[in-house]
């Protein structure tokens, strides 16, 4: 299962996302955003990698649907509802993002 994750910079909640994620057997995480300076900048090739799509807020769910419309056909595109108050690997924000991907995606 290929898992993409997005937020603005993919430096805090993204890149946890990634750390978190790939821990588990079966499951590929990779972090991006949706600015343009971000780590690594969300492309057409990460959405036709995922299986799933997770943004962090209503914004980026908003820029990534209106950017990839096409290539997300018969994809899921998750809102988390995340905002960006916490720091890399917080563990309050681990915890909340095991919680919201679990409902989506089987853990283990």
């Amino acid at each position: 299962m290929n898992l993409l994750f997005v937020c603005s910079e993919n430096r805090l909640r993204s890149p946890t996302c990634e750390e978190v994620f790939s821990r588990y057997d079966g499951i590929h995480a990779i972090g991006a955003g949706t600015n343009e300076d971000a780590e690594t900048v969300v492309s057409g090739d990460l959405i036709e990698w995922a299986d799933i799509v997770f943004v962090m807020e209503q914004s980026h769910k908003n820029k990534v649907a209106k950017k990839f419309k096409d290539l997300l056909k018969g994809k899921r595109l998750v809102c988390l509802d995340i905002p960006d108050n916490y720091e890399r690997m917080d563990p309050a924000l681990v915890q909340l993002l095991q919680h919201r991907v679990a409902k989506h995606v089987r853990i283990q």
